[in-house]
């Protein structure tokens, strides 16, 4: 499995992006995908999650209302739209995929096995 996560870049506080997730090696809908970002001299965090057909999703308090993930399977790709961005969403995010079940874990780091290599979304305020 590879994942390439794209979209990321430097917004105003208030903006929007859409971060992609594509998808390659095994079949997009057997995997649980999540969101997950780290900001310089913080630990990785949780920030979304999205189970196989995409009707069961998750959010960090920190992005609920803000931040919507969806999946086109039929494409490979994940997606993560920002909105209402703020300085404090600056961080590198990267997307994860999970062969596990027990949903219920997805907001952990440990549940996923595969990881792509990260996108830089920088909001200025």
């Amino acid at each position: 499995v590879q994942l390439q996560a794209s979209g990321g870049g430097p917004v105003q506080a208030g903006g929007s992006l859409r971060l992609s997730c594509l998808f390659s090696g095994r079949t997009l809908s057997s995997y649980v995908m999540g969101w997950f970002r780290q900001a310089p001299g913080n630990e990785r965090e949780f920030v979304a999650a999205i189970g196989r057909s995409g009707v069961s999703t998750s959010y960090a308090d920190s992005v609920k209302g803000r931040f919507t993930i969806s999946r086109d399977n039929a494409k490979n790709t994940v997606y993560l739209q920002m909105n209402s961005l703020k300085p404090e969403d600056t961080a590198v995010y990267y997307c994860a995929a999970s062969a596990r079940f027990g949903g219920s874990k997805a907001t952990m780091g440990d549940y996923y096995d595969y990881w792509g290599q990260g996108t830089q979304v920088t909001v200025s305020s």
